[in-house]
């Protein structure tokens, strides 16, 4: 033991049976050195002593620390939540240690957290939720180990893990087909995120001749755009009607509209949300929606960051599948699940 007490690297070596030398280049992350084994040989007995590198050595040498940073558009949305659970399970696993911001989708705090990163040397930087702003672009052009999570990057191609929003959008209008829904309204966010703009491009190339209503509103939150749209985008008629809401909380606040209006849900509108976040199944079981793999997206990120940090562009897809509730039937024919794989363009 240090004199104060702590493990020290000797230890770490004595217990996972290898030099100190080897100790120091897994620590340093010189993967080419230590083979896979090696290096979970000691990192499992560092844990077990508690023993940690000094950062801030190791930092000015690398120029980079143990830190990950993930910067989330929306924290106080529980599927942004979940998503940054499962990837700080994930890097604590492998030796390093997130810190979480909420951009609050403004680009001017986003560009300040993303200075700030970089000035503690960030190994990486996770965007859950990018949008467009003068520091990401530069950033982005100088090489910054920056992956993008749930949206692409605003500012051209860059590393990227989530679900195949296009399709997942197709499933949805699938299933509406399905219900007899023909015309279903689609109330959403903004538009310039990808995911956003794929899940509707992909509903309306499915439904070509359904003229869906589309609307969105100013409100900051979307459980206000979804209860200020609710009623606007219901097609004519008494029949059972549909809408799609691009988030599960814009279906929430549809959900309260349409109730306050008398109406029954699912019975008269057939409500489709979107993450089907964890709490689904305890406050809402009315709501059908696009389930997306949380626990999946942590060893995700972790794979694509090894493949930044060697110089890949990496693209991780995630199966997706909709949840039918209330009863509401799949059609057979309708595949529910999005594809799953990984390339390196």
């Amino acid at each position: 033991m240090s004199a104060d007490g702590t493990a020290t690297i000797a230890e770490v070596a004595a217990r996972a049976g290898v030099s100190i030398a080897t100790v120091s280049r897994v620590m340093n992350g010189i993967a080419k050195r230590a083979g896979a084994d090696t290096a979970e040989r000691v990192w499992a007995a560092a844990r077990a002593l508690g023993y940690r590198p000094t950062s801030a050595g190791q930092a000015l040498r690398q120029k980079q620390s143990r830190l990950v940073a993930l910067l989330a558009a929306n924290l106080a949305n529980p599927a942004m939540a979940a998503i940054a659970a499962s990837v700080e399970a994930a890097l604590r696993e492998q030796g390093l240690v997130m810190v979480l911001a909420d951009t609050h989708d403004e680009p001017d705090l986003q560009d300040e957290y993303l200075a700030e990163m970089r000035a503690h040397l960030a190994r990486g930087i996770v965007l859950l939720g990018a949008i467009a702003s003068p520091r990401l672009r530069q950033m982005q052009a100088d090489g910054a180990s920056l992956l993008f999570v749930n949206r692409r990057s605003p500012e051209g191609a860059a590393g990227f893990v989530g679900i195949d929003n296009r399709r997942a959008g197709a499933d949805v209008a699938a299933f509406f087909n399905a219900q007899g829904i023909a015309s279903p309204g689609i109330i959403h966010g903004a538009r310039t995120s990808s995911a956003t703009a794929d899940r509707i491009e992909g509903f309306l190339a499915t439904l070509p001749r359904a003229k869906p209503r589309l609307a969105t509103g100013p409100a900051a939150t979307h459980q206000q755009i979804g209860y200020d749209c609710a009623l606007n985008v219901l097609a004519p008629g008494k029949g059972r009607r549909g809408i799609f809401c691009l988030s599960d909380l814009i279906a929430y606040g549809a959900h309260r509209r349409l109730i306050e209006a008398g109406l029954r849900v699912p019975e008269d509108v057939l409500l489709v949300g979107f993450d089907d976040n964890p709490m689904n199944d305890w406050v809402a079981p009315w709501l059908s929606s696009v389930r997306v793999p949380y626990d999946g997206f942590g060893p995700a990120v972790v794979s694509a960051f090894q493949s930044i940090w060697r110089g890949e562009r990496p693209e991780i897809i995630l199966p997706h599948r909709l949840v039918a509730r209330c009863g509401q039937a799949l059609d057979p024919a309708t595949p529910a699940t999005g594809r799953s794989g990984q390339h390196s363009p």
